[in-house]
């Protein structure tokens, strides 16, 4: 894990997470601005999903989501559906389309990302063996300290 200020907005912090091999697993921003608009939905789908509780902001409980998005018009199966895990205050998606992933959470001042990508195509060392599903991958040692991480963020104070 390093802490990476040149790349946090004003007032807030930016953190990267590694695993053992340099690989990012996932990576922490707060301060940012949340509220993007949605212009286009596309096919998605849930592989995973827990309430927070413990992040509740005004009335606002976000949610641990690990979830895919296709990309209806991509010809590149490395580009065709996008995987991503995170916090999210966006409400769950309703029928066959949804918004693009938007891990972003209310979080004081104004909010944050807790976030990462799976791509079952990655090959480089130190990643899960024979792994290309989502739903294996969340089944793996990996994932489940990754989402033991992300699901573990308090506020302080």
């Amino acid at each position: 894990m390093a802490e990476s200020p040149d790349a946090a907005a004003p007032g807030g912090v930016s953190v990267v997470v590694n695993d053992a091999a340099g690989r990012q697993l996932a990576t922490l921003q707060t301060n940012l601005v949340t509220g993007s608009v949605c212009t286009e939905k596309v096919p998605y789908s849930v592989i995973d999903s827990e309430p927070l509780p413990a992040l509740a902001q005004a009335g606002e409980t976000p949610t641990f989501r690990f979830e895919s998005r296709t990309n209806p018009y991509a010809t590149d199966p490395v580009k065709m559906v996008t995987f991503a895990y995170g916090i999210t205050s966006s409400p769950a998606p309703t029928g066959p389309d949804a918004c693009p992933s938007a891990h972003f959470f209310t979080w004081p001042p104004s909010g944050a990302a807790f976030e990462g990508i799976y791509d079952p195509f990655d090959t480089s060392p130190g990643g899960p063996m024979h792994v290309d599903t989502p739903e294996v991958y969340a089944e793996t040692e990996e994932y489940q300290k990754i989402r033991a991480m992300i699901t573990s963020l308090r506020p302080t104070g």
